[in-house]
């Protein structure tokens, strides 16, 4: 899964894009912040499964 790809599933899921850091997107949702990195490449399963996590 691509960090764009991300993205997307986490704006439906109610996260709002905060600013993007390089080719660092940081979304907020409250009080949790996370920051998906957004490169030309696939993200590695444990980057991917970790943001989902904290993302609950």
């Amino acid at each position: 899964m691509k960090g764009k790809d991300l993205v997307k599933l986490l704006k439906k899921e109610g996260w709002e894009l905060d600013r993007i850091n390089g080719s660092h997107h940081i979304m907020v949702k409250g009080d949790k912040t996370l920051s998906v990195p957004c490169h030309n490449t696939d993200m590695k399963l444990g980057t991917c499964n970790a943001l989902l996590k904290q993302a609950g």
